[in-house]
């Protein structure tokens, strides 16, 4: 059973564009699948608006794309529908303007310009008004995870030992601590991103997809057949083998 799946976008719609190429030619050749995306569309990178709508579009249009919510997504819509919002699994401290979020880049590519350096109300307001609620929907819409065959993808990744309808979004979109330490088989083998790694890694019990596209690495896409993972890169399939510990 075949599964395509791309790691945290953070507004690089370029890398999603180029990514989409490389699967589009391995489907040439082994044939169609779904393509999942692991959530966190938006912030620190150029581009959320255009992240968000070439998804959208895409959905809209009848393509074979699953989109996962990411903590990032959640925190975005949350904060244009609530400016009093803040996420419960977020440090007291930051807020979604705090430069370590990153949103005030995705304000940016909606055409509010310099929110870290103005008032927060009128900040806000302009946001509101600037953001389609189209997009807001359709963020708000996205699953929390998809099973396919063997495979559970997430963002963050699950708490182990709770079966995955009975899990909490707090800890699919946010989840690090007992989960990434955790080597037990967890039945599935988890997909996920969220923790920003140099390249994608395979634990055996899970894969991590998060190749720090929001820093400046690369966007990563993989192939799964069955259990087995590799990393497309271009023309070509790289195994990804399950030889790394937490």
């Amino acid at each position: 059973m075949r599964t395509y799946a791309i790691g945290d976008i953070h507004g690089h719609i370029e890398l999603l564009r180029e990514v989409h190429t490389w699967i589009a030619a391995d489907q040439a050749k082994h044939g169609a699948a779904p393509i999942v995306h692991v959530g966190d569309l938006v912030d620190r990178g150029p581009d959320s608006r255009g992240v968000i709508e070439y998804l959208r579009a895409g959905i809209e249009a009848g393509q074979d794309w699953v989109v996962l919510k990411g903590n990032h997504d959640r925190m975005f819509s949350n904060y244009i529908r609530d400016i009093n919002y803040h996420d419960p699994c977020l440090r007291r401290d930051y807020g979604y303007l705090h430069p370590k979020i990153g949103g005030v880049a995705t304000l940016a590519s909606y055409g509010v310009k310099n929110a870290a350096d103005r008032p927060l109300a009128p900040v806000h307001a302009e946001a509101v008004a600037a953001v389609p609620e189209a997009h807001l929907t359709f963020l708000e819409a996205r699953p929390i995870y998809y099973q396919r065959g063997e495979v559970t993808f997430v963002h963050a990744g699950i708490r182990p030992g709770i079966r995955i309808e009975l899990q909490t979004e707090d800890d699919l979109v946010w989840i690090r601590k007992g989960f990434l330490e955790d080597t037990r088989d967890f039945g599935d083998l988890i997909v996920h991103g969220h923790t920003a790694l140099d390249a994608p890694t395979n634990y055996g019990n899970r894969v991590n997809i998060d190749s720090s596209a929001a820093y400046g690495g690369p966007l990563t896409a993989v192939v799964l057949e069955g259990r087995e993972v590799f990393n497309l890169l271009g023309s070509r399939r790289e195994p990804i083998l399950p030889s790394a510990r937490p």
